[in-house]
């Protein structure tokens, strides 16, 4: 294909178009990957999105996985990559679902970071300023994590969630919704189980923390929300039972009964959904004395889920 060349002095200093700008910006290998998965996502999708392109750090590809969207997702997602290259589309047809969508988008992925964010959730301007700072000031650390607000469906705070330690992570998802990650932990680990939609980025933690050095930033990076048509909420059910199988699968590597215990014991108090009474019975087997100590919470927390099952049954029959 012949080029045209343009004569200097006629040139002179003139700046590069934008589409210029986001062609050049798209040929350079980014240093931070960030993959956002969405289906169906279009209510919230320019704000999470425009959360991600105003970062305070600029060096970055933001990968849209379009999940079998049917509503204006497609559509949201041509426009917002024709405005800017940093933006690249990729489309699942038929949907893979959370995590198979992110194994998509990291397989694309070509930054030596690693972060994700969902379509309904907003990226705090200097998210990725903080933690890849983190991470190059702690060399023999693989993942940061900061804390993150909780905001409802018209964005305002509702909550707090002060993440880590992540050596207690056995006792929950201490890693939280703001994290960043070497590539070496996507290329170990393999991705995300496509079987546990709904707990895969507390797997994928647990496994993480078989192999690489957690290091927690004391700070507010991120916002995320709670509304009715969350995965959260529609699957928190299943989401237990995940949960629970999980936990017992890395408890069954480890050779300390007493700490296992209380991990269970923990766990089986969590859960407003599954009274968890295997989990508990476990628990006092392997740790009985500690047990004991709790029985207060145990009593309360079995009448709750009591309560709770019989309360809806005398209802239906009104």
């Amino acid at each position: 294909m012949m080029m045209s060349t343009v004569d200097s002095d006629t040139r002179g200093d003139e700046q590069p178009t934008e589409a210029e700008a986001a062609a050049h910006a798209a040929s350079q290998t980014p240093r931070v990957s960030i993959i956002l998965p969405v289906h169906n996502g279009a209510a919230y999708l320019e704000q999470a999105v425009d959360s991600v392109l105003q970062q305070t750090f600029a060096d970055f590809e933001l990968i849209c996985v379009d999940d079998g969207s049917t509503d204006a997702t497609p559509q949201m997602l041509a426009r917002i990559a024709a405005a800017d290259g940093r933006v690249r589309v990729i489309t699942n047809r038929p949907n893979k679902g959370l995590p198979g969508a992110l194994n998509v988008g990291f397989a694309a992925a070509r930054g030596m970071f690693h972060t994700w964010t969902s379509d309904d959730n907003i990226v705090r301007p200097h998210m990725l300023e903080r933690l890849v700072s983190t991470l190059e000031s702690n060399p023999g650390a693989a993942i940061a994590h900061g804390n993150f607000s909780v905001i409802n469906d018209e964005g305002a705070v509702i909550g707090f969630q002060k993440m880590g330690p992540a050596s207690e992570i056995l006792f929950g998802n201490r890693i939280g919704a703001a994290f960043l990650y070497r590539a070496i932990v996507t290329d170990a680990l393999e991705g995300y189980d496509e079987t546990l939609f709904g707990v895969e980025d507390y797997d994928f933690w647990l496994r993480a923390a078989r192999r690489f050095q957690f290091v927690t930033l004391d700070e507010d990076l991120y916002l995320y929300r709670r509304h009715a048509g969350s995965l959260t909420d529609r699957r928190t059910r299943m989401i237990h039972r995940l949960v629970a199988q999980i936990i017992q699968r890395e408890l069954a590597l480890l050779n300390d009964p007493a700490f296992c215990g209380r991990v269970l014991l923990e766990h089986g108090l969590a859960s407003r959904v599954d009274p968890r009474i295997g989990m508990l019975m476990k628990a006092f087997l392997l740790a009985p004395r500690i047990t004991l100590g709790r029985l207060p919470a145990i009593v309360r927390h079995l009448g709750g889920h009591l309560v709770r099952s019989f309360v809806p049954s005398r209802a239906a029959t009104r």
